[in-house]
């Protein structure tokens, strides 16, 4: 049975959201970025949440695709719900356990946060799995270039930007395989208290960075034998804004500048 797509891998498609240009992409996720932190309340989160599940709608990426990058942090979900919820002696509680209450205030706040970090998860993630890696790779270059002039490789940063991007699927994919091979010879990872769990997933950490750093070396023997430097790299596709992708980007910036101001 094959393996599902992992987490931040790109989905071919063609959708408005696959064919708009991909540093058009970038700037509108960058400036959702920034509306979602700058919002001081609810009705901006909930202006995010409907441009995150829109864009998603609209891209045909599957929505459990979608939603997958959530599973990886839901630990730290939990942990900003309890550092927030929790309090020593509140005056007023909803649980009360010994000192320790979880105070109505700060239980929403925690929330907020969630939600946040949700939404920031749901709208960055629709980049990579809309585009290529080539192109992300192509796009960044491409917006770096005037750092060129103050001495910074661009095509070198570019690339790691690209190939660290490219192993976060990767390593989701492998960390798949070998839990579900350790699976298959009896391991359990849902037994016992969180020192035994964590004793549980030894066996799949070690084996995980060693094919991690044996993919890294054999990507580092592949790109020194083909002479790769990073200067003069040529494109076999230049990307060329079109009327739709400007028109996208001066419409997707205004609003994100008025919803700063307003929310």
């Amino acid at each position: 049975m094959p393996l599902p797509v992992p987490f931040g891998q790109f989905v071919p498609g063609d959708s408005p959201v696959h064919r708009l240009d991909p540093r058009v992409k970038i700037a509108l996720a960058a400036a959702y970025t920034v509306v979602l932190f700058a919002s001081r309340g609810w009705p901006g989160l909930g202006a995010c949440a409907l441009v995150a599940l829109g864009a998603i709608a609209l891209s045909g990426v599957p929505w459990r695709l979608a939603l997958r990058g959530i599973q990886p942090i839901a630990i730290l979900l939990l942990i900003t719900l309890l550092i927030n919820a929790l309090a020593w002696r509140p005056p007023v509680a909803i649980l009360r356990i010994g000192s320790l209450g979880i105070s109505g205030s700060g239980l929403m706040t925690g929330l907020y946060f969630v939600v946040r970090i949700v939404l920031l998860v749901l709208g960055t993630s629709l980049l990579t799995l809309t585009t290529s890696p080539v192109a992300l790779t192509d796009a960044l270059s491409t917006l770096m270039r005037p750092l060129s002039r103050v001495g910074v490789p661009v095509d070198d940063v570019a690339m790691m930007f690209s190939i660290a991007l490219r192993f976060i699927p990767t390593t989701a994919e492998e960390a798949e395989k070998i839990v579900v091979a350790q699976g298959a010879r009896g391991a359990r990872f849902d037994e016992g208290g969180p020192v035994k769990r964590a004793r549980a997933w030894l066996p799949v950490l070690v084996p995980l960075f060693v094919n991690l750093f044996r993919r890294a070396d054999d990507l580092a023997i592949a790109m020194e034998s083909r002479c790769y430097t990073g200067v003069g790299r040529t494109r076999l596709a230049e990307q060329r804004m079109s009327a739709a992708d400007w028109a996208t980007l001066v419409v997707g910036v205004t609003v994100a500048a008025i919803a700063v101001i307003l929310l």
